[in-house]
């Protein structure tokens, strides 16, 4: 994990490993003792105790990063992580760990009593300096569960520890590729984070070279979609540091073979194997190669299976109208087709489900009426009888979403009536496409089946 130096200047020095030329040589961020990397991040003077504190702390780094930029040293700092290997043999937090711990016997954990938790507060603090001190508060012991005999787990406290420390490098390297200093992050800015991150990250160090750009791309765009919801074009850093986005890509600092299954790199959006995916599937539906998709190549999206309204509604709310070709073209560029595919993939989140209700509101006024849903479900009607399937009553389907849904206002359904009532996305599903109105049909039979595959599991 790259770490600022006790001066701030050596990580601020090198720079962001993100920024640092491709011609030098990170070395992989498990090679060091995180005492190590505790020891470079906390430096010497005195502890922070507060997130003001922090906030200035921080910025007193990236102000000297700032001074120190035409003097940077040759070894660049690797890449912050949240997976840390065991403490290697002999070091100092290894002869903490040995020497103030007492194993669980029912669980096998490692824990310490308040008094361990001291005398390791001053085993660092003389080994690595005063600020580590602001770990080792009795208000941060308070915060983790505690047994019936007062001890806490040590790695949950380790853990805590090295991720703070994490997302503090993190917020350093991406203040300094934040070029205007505002505190966000434009696309090309993101990155080149992200690019900086690629040779750290255990199951992406084998990327092609020929395919970092696009999965920079592909992995940026999911930033903006979760942190830029006003679509505005830059992602705050506070809340890129605070989502699920950065821990989602910081898991691929573990190594492949450690239980990592096809299915989870698959359903990982930053994985090379699900930014491939997305890659083959544009290629696939561009039948004109012209790097963009009509309406009616994006029809063939999911074999099919999306309705022709909705496809229409996309357009209509998140796909610009093209300068080139006519004022009536209209085509979904790769970044249009990334989010699409995002809230497709993500119906349950109030991004995604904000991205879909656009779409079902077909005329704009913030809510759905009974009139708007029967339009919306008689194409999926339509596609479910060509399918073989048993007639079904539009108004029966209708009665039942307003059922799931239960909407403040019995007349109309708005999206904050779909966000509350925790099933959404699955209303979003059935409205827009036949496969997903199939799945609510048949939820009990693949609920069992889920369960019996879990038995024989």
């Amino acid at each position: 994990m790259s770490t600022a130096s006790g001066d701030g200047a050596d990580a601020g020095g090198d720079g962001a490993a993100a920024s640092a030329p491709a011609g030098r040589r990170i070395p992989p961020a498990s090679s060091m003792p995180w005492v190590r990397n505790l020891r470079r991040f906390v430096g010497t003077g005195a502890g922070l105790g507060s997130e003001a504190l922090m906030e200035l702390e921080t910025k007193r780094i990236l102000l000297e990063i700032f001074k120190e930029r035409q003097r940077k040293s040759a070894e660049a700092g690797s890449i912050p992580s949240f997976y840390k290997k065991k403490p290697e043999e002999g070091s100092i937090s290894s002869r903490v760990q040995r020497e103030n711990c007492v194993i669980d016997d029912a669980t096998g954990a490692e824990k310490m009593n308040y008094e361990d938790f001291c005398h390791i507060a001053t085993v660092c603090t003389e080994q690595i300096g005063q600020k580590c001190k602001r770990f080792f508060s009795p208000s941060n012991f308070m915060k983790f569960e505690k047994d019936d005999s007062g001890r806490i787990a040590i790695l949950p406290f380790y853990l805590y520890v090295m991720r703070t420390v994490s997302l503090t490098q993190a917020r350093i390297d991406m203040s300094e590729l934040d070029e205007d200093s505002d505190g966000f992050l434009q696309p090309h800015e993101m990155e080149a984070y992200i690019r900086g991150l690629i040779p750290n990250l255990a199951q992406l160090r084998d990327m092609p070279t020929a395919f970092v750009q696009m999965y920079c791309r592909i992995a940026a765009r999911k930033f903006f979609f979760f942190c830029d919801p006003h679509r505005r074009g830059k992602a705050c850093i506070k809340k890129v540091l605070l989502s699920n986005c950065l821990q989602e890509l910081m898991e691929l600092h573990q190594e492949s073979e450690e239980e990592v299954t096809d299915t989870e790199q698959a359903e990982n959006w930053f994985s090379l194997t699900s930014a491939q995916r997305i890659c083959d599937m544009f290629l696939a539906l561009d039948k004109d190669t012209n790097g963009t998709l009509s309406k009616q190549e994006l029809k063939e999206y999911a074999d099919g299976t999306l309705t022709e309204i909705f496809i229409e509604r996309v357009f209509d709310e998140h796909v610009r109208r093209s300068k080139v070709g006519g004022g009536n073209s209209r085509e979904m560029d790769f970044e249009s087709f990334l989010d699409f595919v995002l809230a497709l993939e993500n119906k349950d989140t109030p991004e995604g489900l904000t991205y879909l209700f656009r779409c079902l509101d077909l005329n704009g006024r913030g809510f759905l009426t009974t009139a708007d849903i029967h339009t919306l479900f008689r194409d999926v009607h339509q596609k479910w009888i060509e399918g073989g399937n048993y007639e079904l009553c539009i108004e029966d389907v209708r009665d039942e979403i307003w059922d799931m849904v239960k909407p403040a206002d019995p007349l109309r359904i708005s999206l904050s009536d779909l966000l509350s009532c925790k099933q959404g996305g699955t209303v979003a599903s059935m409205l827009i496409d036949v496969r997903g109105f199939w799945a609510h049909d048949n939820r009990e039979n693949l609920l069992q089946e889920e369960e019996e595959q879990v038995e024989e599991a």
